[in-house]
C-alpha cells in the first residue's frame, strides 16, 4: 500500500501566474485564518452569550448555523463571481466589515445576533475565498491547504485560550466580541500587504467561469465529506453520555481531537507532495469506517478517548487531499476556489441532516449518517477518478 501511494518523480510545478513573496502569501494566509477564525469560538462566545440571558440554547444553534451557511454561500459566490483583482482594497473592507459586526453583536441580544452574525458570514467568507485563490495557483495546492488548516485551527485554539484565561472571565461576553473585532480589524490593515492581483485561472476555450460539470459533482464529495466529519462530531457528547462516561471524558475527548487535528494536518502539509490523493483517501475512508463502527459499540472511556483523537487526525489529514482531487477534476482549478464554499455548507448542513436520525435515547443515528456521506462521498471521488475527463484519456 506504500508503494502504491508513493508518487512518481514530475517536473517541479510552478506557480499560476506571478508568484507573489514570502511576506505577501504570509498576509493572504492570515486573512484567511481570521475569516474562518469563528468557526472554532462558536462554542466559546456564543455559549457566554447564552449563558448571560441573551441567547436560548435553540437561537445559539441559529446563529452558528446562519453564520456557518452564509459563509459557504459568500465564499461560493465570490469564487464564482469576483476576479482575484484589488486583493488588499477587498481584504481591508471585508475585514473592516467584520469588525464592525463583531463590535455590533456585543451590544445585541436574542433574534438580533442570529441576524448579525448570519451578516458576519459574508465577510468572512470573502476573507476566506481570498486565501483560497492564493491555493488554487500555487504549485503545491494540497501542501498549502495542509498548511492552511493547521494553522487556523492552531490559531483557533490560542484564542480560544486567551479568551477564556483573560478576558470573558473578566469582561464576560462582550470582552470577547470586542476582542474578536481587534483580531477582525487588524487581518483587515493585514490585507494591505498582500498581492494587488493574482494570475488568472486557466480557462477551456468557449468555457465560463464556472466549473465544468466534473468540478461540480467532485464538490458534491467534498460536501459529503464534512457533512459526515462535522455531523457526527458534534454527537460526541450525546455518545459519551450515552456509553456512560462522566462528564469530564467528553472534556477531553475535544482536547484530545484538537490536539490531534493539529497533528493530521501537520503530517499531511509534510507528506502531501509524497502521497497520492487517491490511495490517501481510500485509507481514510476505510478508516473513518472502523472509527464510526467503534463509536457505535459505545465503548469505555478509554477507547472512546482513542477514537476521538484518531478521528480528529483523520479529519484534518484527509482534507488537503481533497484539494488535488478537485483539481484532478477540473484542471482549470476554478471547482479549487470554490472548495472552501463547499465544506462549510457540508459542515454547516451536516448537523443538520444528522438532527433528523437520531434522538433523545440514542444518537447512534448520526454515525450511520456519517456512514452513508462518506461512502457517498467516496463513491463520487472513485468515479471522477476511474473514469477520468476525455482529454486525460
Amino acid at each position: 500500500m506504500r508503494d502504491a501511494a508513493i508518487a512518481e518523480p514530475a517536473e517541479a510545478p510552478a506557480w499560476i501566474g506571478e508568484a507573489p513573496r514570502l511576506g505577501q502569501s504570509a498576509a493572504v494566509m492570515f486573512v484567511g485564518i481570521v475569516g474562518v477564525m469563528i468557526a472554532g469560538l462558536q462554542p466559546q462566545l456564543l455559549g457566554a452569550l447564552e449563558q448571560e440571558g441573551r441567547l436560548q440554547a435553540v437561537q445559539l444553534g441559529q446563529a452558528a448555523t446562519a453564520e456557518l451557511l452564509t459563509m459557504g454561500l459568500a465564499a461560493g459566490f465570490s469564487g464564482a463571481l469576483l476576479k482575484p483583482r484589488q486583493l488588499r482594497l477587498i481584504g481591508l473592507l471585508a475585514g473592516l466589515a467584520l469588525a464592525v459586526v463583531d463590535l455590533l453583536t456585543a451590544r445585541l441580544s436574542g433574534e438580533a445576533i442570529i441576524v448579525a452574525r448570519a451578516v458576519a458570514g459574508v465577510p468572512s467568507g470573502v476573507m476566506m475565498w481570498i486565501t483560497l485563490c492564493l491555493i488554487a495557483r500555487a504549485p503545491r495546492p494540497e501542501r498549502w491547504s495542509g498548511a492552511y488548516l493547521t494553522l487556523q485551527t492552531l490559531a483557533q485554539f490560542l484564542l480560544a485560550t486567551l479568551l477564556s484565561a483573560f478576558v470573558i472571565g473578566r469582561a464576560g461576553a462582550n470582552g470577547g466580541w470586542l476582542a474578536l473585532a481587534g483580531v477582525s480589524a487588524t487581518a483587515g490593515l493585514v490585507a494591505l500587504a498582500a498581492p494587488a492581483q493574482l494570475g488568472p485561472l486557466p480557462r477551456p476555450e468557449g468555457g465560463s467561469g464556472l466549473p465544468p460539470a466534473r468540478g461540480f459533482v467532485a464538490l458534491t464529495a467534498c460536501f459529503l465529506f464534512l457533512a459526515f466529519i462535522v455531523g457526527v462530531w458534534v454527537y460526541a457528547e450525546p455518545l459519551s453520555k450515552q456509553a456512560g462516561h462522566p462528564p469530564s471524558v467528553v472534556g477531553a475527548a475535544v482536547s484530545l481531537s484538537l490536539a490531534f487535528q493539529v497533528a493530521g494536518g501537520a503530517a499531511a502539509t509534510v507528506l502531501a507532495s509524497r502521497l497520492r490523493w487517491f490511495p490517501t483517501l481510500l485509507v481514510c475512508t476505510v478508516l473513518d469506517l472502523a472509527l464510526l463502527a467503534a463509536f457505535a459499540t459505545l465503548p469505555g472511556p478509554t477507547m472512546f478517548l482513542a477514537a476521538s483523537a484518531a478521528f480528529g487526525f483523520i479529519w484534518l489529514f484527509l482534507m488537503p487531499f481533497l484539494v488535488p482531487m478537485t483539481i484532478e477534476a477540473d484542471p482549470s482549478r476554478r471547482a479549487a476556489v470554490l472548495l472552501g464554499g463547499a465544506q462549510l455548507l457540508g459542515g454547516s448542513l451536516g448537523p443538520l441532516m444528522a438532527s433528523l436520525v437520531v434522538t433523545d435515547a440514542d444518537a447512534r443515528g448520526a454515525l450511520a449518517f456519517g456512514a452513508g456521506c462518506l461512502v457517498a462521498g467516496f463513491a463520487l471521488v472513485a468515479g471522477l477518478h476511474l473514469r477520468p475527463a476525455r482529454g486525460r484519456q
